[in-house]
């Protein structure tokens, strides 16, 4: 093993294991079967993989929401995320370029008057969005003149949305379009406020690791890896992101 290896694997398992997070609140990214309890998604994938290439045991810490990944990662419990890229995230995490590019949208009643992403940030509208999760970030930086009301989770507001009666709840386009599939009195507004930019990602201070994932993830993009997990798991809606140098 070169030197390079070693460094690289000190940084992704100090321990000798990938203590990675896997976040079951972003169903694009990651699902549990229902009947077995068995991990699957692009993300599952992706680290079971890394940890192929690098030698190493992978152990899987699951999460409900991208918030409560992010609150963790100071305190040492994690070697390997997959997260939104984010600004304020980006105090504790390394984060690679984006490996799926996802659609931050809207929810709403059939009756609602709002009709497009432009239309939503009014005095008096009120949005329902998972705390800490990434448009959650986003909207705070974004709106001026709509109100948040947070939930715990991501799948905790849309119903907080449905039951408090709010105007919208906020989030990633494929689980809302799931929901108003299964309720008929809703629907998702076309466009998008933000493109969401997942990405891997280490604790800060990991450079090493940082610069040996981001090699892999331009190369899992390039070898249709992450094309086929995203099918595997059906969510072939999503898009692959594409390809980048740094």
């Amino acid at each position: 093993m070169s030197d390079r290896s070693e460094s690289v694997l000190r940084q992704m398992a100090p321990g000798g294991v990938i203590r990675t997070a896997i976040n079951l609140g972003n169903p694009v990214l990651a699902q549990k079967d229902a009947a077995t309890g068995t991990l699957q998604g692009v993300s599952v994938a992706l680290a079971r993989e890394a940890g192929r290439r690098l030698g190493a045991e992978v152990a899987f810490r699951t999460f409900d929401s991208a918030g409560k990944v992010f609150e963790a990662v100071p305190g040492g419990e994690l070697d390997l995320m997959f997260l939104a890229i984010d600004p304020v995230r980006a105090t504790e995490i390394l984060f690679t370029s984006p490996y799926v590019v996802i659609e931050g949208t809207y929810l709403v009643r059939k009756a609602s008057p709002l009709r497009d992403v432009a239309e939503f940030d009014r005095e008096g509208v009120r949005i329902a969005v998972g705390r800490g999760a990434a448009y959650d970030l986003y909207l705070s930086r974004a709106l001026r003149h709509a109100t948040l009301e947070r939930a715990a989770t991501s799948a905790a507001a849309i119903d907080l949305f449905a039951e408090v009666g709010l105007d919208a709840a906020a989030g990633v386009r494929q689980p809302l379009q799931a929901y108003a599939a299964r309720h008929p009195g809703f629907r998702v507004i076309d466009g998008r406020f933000t493109a969401i930019e997942q990405a891997a990602g280490v604790p800060v201070g990991r450079e090493a690791a940082r610069a040996w994932l981001q090699a892999f993830i331009e190369d899992v993009k390039a070898s249709g890896f992450v094309a086929e997990a995203l099918a595997a798991s059906g969510q072939g809606s999503a898009s692959v992101a594409p390809a980048c140098a740094g």
